[in-house]
């Protein structure tokens, strides 16, 4: 905190009246640290006030029970503790001792933080754990696994070469060269080695012996297993067309797809991007911040309008459009020779980097050889249990019965998948929890976030607050009367507001 910042903000050490609180909430300091006052009930509390996701400002969130929210990104903390009890956010906050006298308010000693569980090191247990997937769902469930006390082995098998790391930043801020590489891993090597996880990287796993309860590594190795977390993921889908093997043709998943893009970026002059998907545009937009001139070809008419509707789907246009991008739509790539793309309306699009983003496809492969139950992506009840006893899927893979929309859904949301991994997590301990979390994803352009709440697969009636244009809106996707999804810009306390009321009308 600045010296600027002092006198405008109270030093809450010597007290405050409740009086100075609005909605709840007042931001002041203790010494040279921000400190935010919230009012749960009668209770006071006294916490870190920026999110330890990416910093969001809580004194905007939204308070439920002795929770707050953040706006950003729909993380959760603990008024009490400090603890991150929802992702994005995974490190805890500090908190501060209250005092109050009346309406009075004073704020008193940080507590100390809670120290990380080390069950596993003064009482190890025979169990053998293994989690197949080293991104969002595997190491959330890893994570909570210690978290929750497990003493007992657990095994990460990740067929990446880099440790989970925080995957929407590759398409986003680290594409765009305003995040440093050491915002990428979502945990330090230590962590693991700390917490007991062994995580082995660059490990494929080939089968799954649901019978003997064995893993078989690419190796040929055999790992047994008492509980086992499916977290396969999904994988870029290919584009099949003349040339599209060719070295300067990307697809964006791992952190080495992201390097392999920046690498070429810094000697390209023009970016083919094709696919006006959330990944494709938010590729777009990086590329654009790193000065390249970029074209987009999708087959559709407008981007994301089968997501977001046709108005919100023009006003992404338009801001792309306004950033310098060149758009081909109703339109496809026929092939690539070199350097020169042909498209179906004849066209011709000379660009030395070319970036696909037409989808991805679950992983699926390993559960249906084990003879899993699958419908367009691994069948699991609410607590996230494959049709195998002791087998659970989470992330992108799984798909599960939604409360809300009345399906069962499968989606490829990022804090969905770390939401899962936490729930599965918790089942395989045999809590029986059932995984009923509302869908969120955040998307990115330019200046501009798009925060989503909810599923809708498909909608018959979109209501809109405000102005989409003017950058300040409420969508409500609808479906036979009921809203199923709620988008927004800049109006992220009527989201979080959107998501909680969801949260209550379930089923």
């Amino acid at each position: 905190m600045t010296e600027n910042n002092k006198p405008s903000r109270p030093d809450l050490s010597k007290g405050v009246s409740l009086t100075a609180f609005r909605d709840g909430k007042l931001l002041g300091h203790v010494g040279e640290e921000d400190v935010l006052l919230v009012q749960a009930g009668s209770e006071i509390f006294a916490i870190e006030p920026a999110c330890s996701h990416y910093h969001g400002p809580l004194a905007e969130g939204l308070v439920v029970g002795v929770t707050i929210r953040c706006p950003w990104h729909h993380a959760c903390f603990s008024l009490r503790t400090g603890e991150a009890t929802r992702p994005p956010a995974l490190n805890a906050l500090a908190v501060w001792e209250v005092a109050r006298d009346r309406d009075n308010v004073i704020v008193q000693r940080k507590r100390e933080a809670p120290k990380p569980s080390i069950a596993h090191r003064n009482a190890p247990t025979p169990e053998k754990f293994v989690i197949v997937g080293g991104g969002a769902a595997g190491f959330a469930a890893a994570e909570t696994l210690r978290r929750e006390g497990f003493a007992g082995a657990i095994t990460m098998l990740s067929d990446d070469g880099a440790m989970p790391v925080d995957r929407p930043n590759l398409s986003k801020d680290y594409l765009a060269g305003s995040a440093p590489e050491d915002w990428l891993p979502l945990r330090g090597e230590d962590y693991y080695q700390d917490a007991g996880i062994d995580l082995r990287l660059n490990t494929g796993v080939s089968a799954i012996d649901a019978k003997t309860r064995n893993v078989t590594l690419g190796n040929g190795d055999r790992l047994p297993f008492d509980r086992l977390l499916l977290a396969t993921g999904a994988e870029p889908v290919k584009l099949q067309i003349p040339g599209a093997d060719q070295p300067h043709v990307h697809t964006l998943r791992s952190v080495a797809d992201s390097r392999a893009i920046i690498k070429a970026a810094g000697s390209a002059r023009r970016a083919l991007v094709i696919g006006a998907s959330f990944i494709g545009l938010e590729v777009a937009a990086s590329l654009r911040a790193r000065k390249i001139e970029v074209h987009v070809v999708a087959p559709e008419e407008r981007p994301m309008q089968k997501v977001l509707g046709s108005e919100m789907g023009d006003f992404v246009r338009s801001l792309h459009e306004e950033n310098g991008v060149i758009f081909h739509l109703k339109d496809t790539v026929e092939k690539l020779d070199g350097t020169r793309a042909t498209l179906k309306s004849g066209a011709v699009i000379e660009a030395d980097l070319v970036v696909v983003g037409i989808g991805v496809k679950p992983r699926l492969a390993l559960a249906e050889h084990a003879g899993l139950a699958a419908d367009r992506g691994v069948s699991v009840s609410e607590y996230l249990e494959t049709s195998v006893a002791g087998i659970f899927a989470a992330g992108d893979i799984a798909r599960w019965p939604d409360p809300h929309s009345r399906q069962t859904i499968r989606v490829e949301h990022w804090v969905v998948a770390e939401r899962q991994g936490q729930t599965a997590a918790r089942n395989m301990l045999g809590k029986r929890e059932r995984f009923d979390a509302v869908p969120f994803f955040w998307s990115q352009h330019y200046d501009v976030p798009i925060n989503y709440v909810g599923h809708a697969e498909s909608f018959d009636e979109i209501a809109i607050d405000g102005s989409i244009g003017g950058k300040d809106c409420l969508l409500k996707y609808r479906k036979d009367g009921r809203v199923l999804a709620v988008a927004s810009i800049y109006r992220d306390l009527d989201n979080l507001k959107a998501e909680l009321e969801m949260e209550r009308s379930r089923g």
